[in-house]
């Protein structure tokens, strides 16, 4: 508030109605704007009395300043200014010999762990909050331990201990672990190309071959996503809800003075607690909590309570039951792992998680209605598994319909017989294709001018190297005008990146017998380029994430029937490359928030994962030739779930080819139509909203994000959604609205 005071005495708010007008362009459609404020520009820029007779209408000019002050000097979203600073102090270090010390053990670490337990089942995988938790001692410690000794460069002193372990360099260390998190999506490939018991192709051993896919696919999301800045970093519209948690924890280490604020609660409480100290409370208490539900007394994990009223009751189980039925149940969980499974009721905001479940729960009287019509002989099955069967009800065995190559035989196809689905998994496969259409319909209706004038902003970027009038329009965000003290990243460092590693991927492709069109590598990103801005703004602004993984099965098994391999390429190119470049920018908006140089950042992101691909081939390298991998003999639990899954989906989509499921005459072609489907759906959604545009529950509505709910079947169902929907109520419409210092305080770190 004393930065707005001083805001409004120097004068700067006299003629909001500019300012006014932009934010109303930019926020009218942001369901997570306050609709109070824009009902107040509204009554402000559309009364021309408010103009021509000012002096009638100065409580409401006052009241326009204020916003104008509010606006202008910090975000104009409470969670966001709950955890995110709207001041800078550009002489903190930032990329210093520690910093980088630090985060490249950890990604070193967090890489070889991953990589090396991606087989066992179960899986060992480490989250980036492991390191962000580490990183606060072991960089307390250098500070401590660490002489003030060092070198110039360039005109930059780069010292062993610059000072006190900061922030930005603890943000930093977290970066560079969260880009080194993830194994190689090739790997998968790599997996069953050379395995006997897949398609037993022994050259894909070539560490050559591994490391130029590798490193294509890793690489070709930060050109996307250095490139979309414009449209899911510099906007302030996106929020990117999972990157406040992390900036939350980061705070609760560093933030001493605000730390100790004392808040009002519920019922007439005073909160002093530091949010370091809730957090380690918290942290605490569920790990003791966690063995009650997941090892003491399970049945509070799945708490099918009703199942018990008449255990004999197959309809009873199939509607209500949580591990094999629908989960339609009032309270079906005491697990804190399946409350926040599908969303984190905390952090993201209300008319997301509830329109989430909006979804899941209309969807599920589809499901309902196709098991008990016996469509698609759906009622032999179980009602929600994601498992393909046979015409016998067994698990469907795709090794039965290939030849000792691994190609497809239609005759042993026909003898044997074309997989079947369950209900759920028909209604998820319906949903999915309704989600890609809703999406790209819902991206241009309601972001075609922020699309448009992002393009033209890269565009002038590119040709002119000025700032052009969208960047002017975005500086309206504080964060945006802080991040002016530091060099950006030019648009030519991304296409470069972008370049070189389509480059290497069709180098890859073409010179081992992948039997494969290198073209494959522009074909994925062309499907890519089409999502991964609207994909990314419905992420920023809802925390729900869209993936393509079934599109690009989908396109990508009608264009290489019979072709698993190269199917398998594609879906790596459309799908894990967009979701490569959307992760990149959530950390970018990490950066961008805690105001770490671009340039910084630019690094920190490519030298872990260059050190990190290198370390998971090695791996791959090590493992492929471990006796009986990936069988039912394989020494430490080295089963290998996630190869033989994505083996099936490869064989399923790429060599059988979705034209005999979905094609004309396949069993399942009628569940193409949700392609109409999600556009109808966005176009009634948008129609209502432009009729009736101050009505909360119109404006409120998203139908993709419904739509996503409506995946959350098979195996999954109502038992992983509803739990979300009433933790998120009390923390977004009872303690945000009624106690916001309370909730900024204790809501974030719990949110770990």
């Amino acid at each position: 508030m004393l930065c707005c005071c001083s805001f409004l005495k120097m004068g700067r708010a006299d003629n909001p109605t500019q300012l006014m007008t932009a934010v109303h362009k930019q926020h009218a459609k942001d369901p997570n704007f306050p609709m109070p404020i824009i009902e107040k520009i509204e009554e402000f820029l559309g009364n021309e009395e408010v103009f021509s007779h000012p002096e009638d209408h100065a409580l409401l000019i006052q009241e326009m300043k204020i916003e104008a002050a509010l606006i202008t000097n910090n975000s104009p979203y409470a969670e966001v200014r709950s955890v995110v600073d709207n001041h800078d102090d550009p002489a903190m270090p930032v990329s210093t010999l520690r910093a980088w010390f630090i985060g490249t053990i950890f990604a070193c670490a967090i890489s070889f762990i991953n990589s090396f337990f991606d087989v066992r089942m179960p899986s060992i995988y480490v989250i980036s909050t492991v390191p962000q938790l580490l990183a606060y001692p072991a960089g307390k410690f250098l500070e401590r331990v660490l002489p003030d000794v060092g070198f110039t460069m360039f005109g930059v002193r780069h010292s062993l201990n610059p000072g006190p372990f900061n922030r930005k360099e603890h943000m930093l260390i977290t970066i560079m672990s969260n880009v080194a998190k993830s194994t190689p999506y090739t790997n998968y490939i790599v997996w069953i190309q050379y395995l006997p018991q897949y398609f037993n192709q022994s050259w894909a051993i070539n560490i050559g071959y591994q490391l130029l896919i590798a490193l294509s696919t890793n690489f070709i999301g930060y050109g996307l996503a250095g490139l979309c800045r414009r449209f899911l970093v510099y906007p302030a519209y996106c929020v990117w809800p999972s990157s406040l948690v992390t900036i939350a924890l980061n705070s609760a280490f560093h933030d001493v003075s605000t730390e100790t604020a004392v808040v009002p609660g519920p019922f007439k409480s005073i909160w002093r607690i530091s949010r370091l100290k809730y957090f380690c409370w918290a942290f605490g208490l569920m790990f003791v909590y966690f063995w009650f539900p997941n090892y003491i007394f399970s049945a509070l994990s799945y708490f099918s309570w009703m199942t018990w009223i008449a255990p004999d009751n197959a309809d009873l189980a199939i509607i209500t039951g949580g591990q094999t039925g629908l989960g339609l149940n009032p309270i079906p969980t005491f697990d804190w792992n399946i409350v926040t499974f599908n969303v984190d009721p905390l952090m993201v905001p209300f008319f997301s998680t509830f329109n989430y479940f909006l979804g899941a729960f209309f969807s599920m009287f589809v499901v309902i209605a196709i098991y008990y019509t016996n469509a698609f002989n759906t009622a032999y099955l179980p009602i929600n598994s994601n498992k393909p069967f046979d015409h016998f009800g067994n698990r469907y065995k795709v090794l039965t319909i290939v030849d000792d190559n691994g190609i497809f035989d239609s005759a042993k196809y026909q003898a044997y017989s074309p997989p079947f689905l369950s209900a759920g998994n028909i209604v998820v496969y319906m949903f999915f294709f309704a989600m890609y259409s809703a999406t790209v319909t819902y991206g241009y209706l309601y972001h075609r001018h922020e699309i448009a004038m992002g393009l033209r902003d890269v565009w002038s970027s590119i040709k002119t190297k000025k700032t052009s009038e969208n960047t002017q329009k975005v500086d309206l965000d504080v964060h945006n005008r802080l991040m002016k003290a530091y060099k950006e990243v030019p648009e030519w460092w991304y296409m470069i990146t972008l370049a070189i590693s389509v480059a290497i991927g069709m180098i890859g492709i073409a010179c081992w017998p992948t039997n494969t069109t290198p073209a494959v590598v522009l074909y994925g990103i062309a499907l890519c380029l089409v999502f991964v801005v609207p994909i990314g703004i419905i992420n920023a602004m809802t925390g729900v994430q869209v993936t393509l993984n079934v599109l690009a099965e989908f396109i990508g098994g009608v264009w290489v029937e019979g072709n698993a391999i190269a199917m398998c390429f594609f879906k790596s190119y459309g799908y894990v490359t967009c979701a490569h470049a959307l992760s990149f920018s959530a950390d970018l908006k990490l950066a961008h928030y805690l105001k770490i140089p671009p340039r910084h950042t630019f690094w920190a992101q490519m030298v872990p994962t260059l050190v990190s691909t290198f370390i998971s081939v090695a791996v791959l390298q090590y493992q492929v030739n471990i006796d009986k991998i990936c069988t039912a003999d394989a020494p430490f639990r080295f089963l290998c779930p996630g190869v033989n899954t994505f083996f099936t989906a490869a064989v399923f989509w790429g060599t059988v080819g979705p034209r005999k499921i979905w094609g004309v005459g396949g069993q399942y072609a009628s569940t193409l139509v949700g392609f109409p489907i999600g556009v109808l759906l966005v176009l009634i959604f948008y129609y209502l909203n432009k009729q009736w545009p101050k009505n909360a529950v119109f404006r409120n509505a998203h139908p993709v994000v419904m739509m996503a709910g409506a995946l959350g079947w098979a195996p999954y169902n109502l038992a992983y959604i509803w739990p979300a929907v009433p933790v998120s109520a009390f923390s977004w419409l009872f303690l945000k609205k009624r106690f916001l210092g309370f909730w900024a305080k204790v809501c974030p770190p719990l949110s770990f």
